[in-house]
């Protein structure tokens, strides 16, 4: 009996048929969950690369208030605002001079904190006021105003607030336009250029039938003042859908009819 038993004992495989499968199924696991981390991985790497911004040129058809937009989704800060239909507000941005949106190959000038002078921020929403910021110099601004008028950057005339009129630190910036009209921007100017943002400076626009712009810029890129508020009115006018037009109501002529009697 003791041979049989060592027979037995000897003969017996060294890896049992139920250690292999619970190995190779431990290897295919592994094998599987390494393929959903590469996976996930490269579309989390993708996303976070991203960081919200999208390289898309997919246009989407937005309305806000009685406007309706073609946008492009690389020019749209936030994802949930990439999307048809009715909007309240949508936020973009754009590179400067180029007025275009996101791309990789250009994702420094969006991701740099330090470069403040290569975007603009554009807010659109449905206009709650008659006048915009250059039709609010007049009737509202210039109460406000403290001290004369002195000579501002970039051959605009600087206007100081009042101390307690809401606007402290800021001042107002104007200029006559060759068309008649006034061109102005409220700014927070730096003591130290290199202590510039990239929102020191702030005006708003109507454009459309019942849309307002509102942008914000460097104080650095103030230089440009004319040849940017220029270029996003004619960038927003740009992708302001046309209404479809009437149908035609005209007459046909009956062929039976005689119009000669």
């Amino acid at each position: 009996m003791a041979n049989t038993a060592d027979d037995a004992h000897h003969h017996s495989p060294l890896i049992s048929n139920r250690f292999l499968f619970i190995a190779t199924s431990a290897i295919a696991a592994l094998a599987l969950l390494s393929l959903a981390v590469h996976v996930f991985g490269r579309s989390f790497g993708q996303e976070l690369a991203l960081a919200g911004h999208s390289d898309s040129t997919a246009s989407f058809t937005a309305a806000i208030g009685q406007d309706q937009l073609q946008l492009e989704a690389n020019t749209i800060r936030f994802e949930d605002q990439r999307r048809d239909g009715e909007s309240e507000r949508i936020d973009l941005y754009l590179l400067w001079p180029e007025m275009t949106g996101y791309s990789k190959d250009l994702r420094r000038r969006f991701d740099d904190i330090a470069s403040t002078d290569s975007l603009i921020f554009l807010q659109l929403s449905q206009s709650t006021m008659s006048r915009d910021m250059s039709g609010r110099v007049e009737p509202i601004y210039s109460l406000l105003f403290g001290g004369s008028p002195q000579n501002g950057p970039a051959g605009l005339t600087l206007h100081k607030f009042r101390r307690g009129t809401g606007y402290d630190n800021e001042t107002l910036l104007t200029a006559d336009l060759p068309d008649g009209t006034r061109y102005a921007v409220r700014c927070i100017l730096p003591a130290d250029p290199s202590l510039a943002t990239s929102g020191d400076c702030q005006r708003d626009i109507h454009v459309g039938k019942d849309l307002t712009v509102l942008y914000r810029f460097s104080s650095l890129m103030l230089k440009d003042w004319l040849a940017i508020d220029t270029a996003i009115r004619g960038h927003i006018e740009a992708r302001i859908k046309a209404p479809p037009l009437a149908p035609s109501h005209k007459m046909q002529r009956d062929p039976a009819r005689n119009d000669s009697l």
